[in-house]
């Protein structure tokens, strides 16, 4: 009778440990199937060179001269297409979005309207 009764007290803690052993298996052989894509990284350097503006023009306001509507200007070559264009007429004030069609760039000066007092310098600013 004593062997039935440590049959008892083993059988339990004997399943228990095969339990746990294949829940771990099962847990690493979940892990072990993951997938990661691949990346890339890298670093480099490129020339960085401005353009050359010409041909810059105003378009004063039909009801109210004292105030500009857009300024354009040719540049030596066409932003590429997404570039980010804009123009600056005073330091520190606002700054206007451009578009282009090719080498023609058009910025409006309507919002906040820019007037021609104040309108003491042109910067041009072209990023890809």
């Amino acid at each position: 009778m004593r062997r039935i009764d440590r049959r008892r007290r083993v059988l339990p803690w004997i399943t228990g440990c095969l339990g746990v052993a294949a829940l771990g298996l099962g847990t690493f052989g979940l892990t072990a199937s993951n997938a990661v894509p691949a990346t890339k990284a890298g670093d480099g350097s490129g020339a960085v060179s401005g353009y050359t503006v010409s041909a810059v023009s105003y378009t004063l306001n039909a009801s109210n001269p004292s105030n500009l509507d857009q300024v354009s200007f040719t540049v030596d070559t066409a932003p590429a297409a997404g570039s980010t264009m804009k123009v600056q007429l005073a330091a520190g004030g606002s700054w206007y979005s451009c578009t282009n069609s090719g080498t023609t760039v058009s910025c409006a000066t309507t919002s906040p309207q820019a007037t021609v007092a104040g309108a003491t310098t042109l910067r041009v600013v072209i990023a890809q």
